[in-house]
């Protein structure tokens, strides 16, 4: 197993490839981690995914690892959705640069993550049609309504959001497009794993297991390209059933 921290333009990352596979076009998937956390925090996804014969690449989203400005949960909060939007920009750079390195030209891609890598995830596949799969764990589908509640919340809370109204209105329109709930023939039947704990208090289950729900029927001449599992006693943490099951999932349909 080769593992190599890289800097892609801006983007500091972790590459991961079995040793016969470094120089070959094999399937790729780009692993986004959860909010406060970081890249290396990861790396037993990537290992799993990395033995089934797939290229693993774990960038930092912004403000976060080695892209860290020392900032604390209120900034990072505050910048949440700038981080999100941002790391799907991001995704088009590290496609062009496998196929800038010659690792990416009839190979598969797909996209994985945990909590706000979930998200991530969600938010590309409506922005590119070059995505052929996602494992999606802990993740909110529903961009508009997620931020509509998180703002609720803090407001509850007594926190004042320092943002113009004219910046929110902005913000709203650039999640309203990536929010695969409101365009979800934009899926166009790729291959897509859901994982979501019951009992999970930071991302609600709900909205999850409704989109699910509700593109169903979208699947209905492929089935086997759809999947949700939900753990009823599980919270806001990843098991290692649920890892295996997601990276097995998402690996198969790379390979295929």
């Amino acid at each position: 197993m080769i593992l190599k921290e890289e800097l892609w333009g801006d983007i500091p990352l972790l590459h991961m490839v079995n040793e016969q596979n470094r120089d070959e076009e094999v399937p790729v998937a780009v692993f986004h981690h959860g909010f406060m956390s970081a890249k290396e925090h990861n790396l037993h996804f990537a290992v799993n995914l990395a033995k089934q014969g797939i290229r693993v690449i774990l960038p930092d989203a912004q403000f976060h690892g080695a892209r860290s400005e020392n900032l604390d949960e209120i900034g990072l909060r505050l910048r949440f959705w700038d981080t999100v939007l941002n790391s799907i920009e991001e995704l088009d750079i590290i496609r062009e640069t496998l196929k800038e390195q010659k690792l990416l030209s009839t190979a598969k891609i797909g996209v994985s993550g945990t909590s706000m890598g979930g998200i991530i995830s969600c938010g590309a596949l409506a922005a590119y049609d070059w995505i052929d799969a996602a494992a999606v764990m802990m993740g909110a589908p529903a961009f508009v309504e997620r931020a509509t509640e998180q703002i609720e919340n803090w407001e509850k809370e007594g926190f004042e959001i320092p943002t113009p109204e004219d910046e929110k209105r902005q913000l709203f329109e650039k999640l309203a497009a990536h929010d695969i709930t409101q365009h979800p023939s934009l899926l166009n039947k790729r291959p897509l794993h859901f994982w979501h704990g019951e009992q999970d208090p930071v991302v609600p289950f709900r909205p999850t297991w409704a989109f699910y729900e509700s593109i169903r029927g979208d699947y209905s001449d492929v089935p086997e390209r759809l999947s949700f599992t939900a753990d009823p006693k599980a919270a806001h943490v990843v098991s290692r059933p649920a890892m295996l099951e997601a990276m097995g999932w998402l690996a198969r349909h790379l390979n295929a």
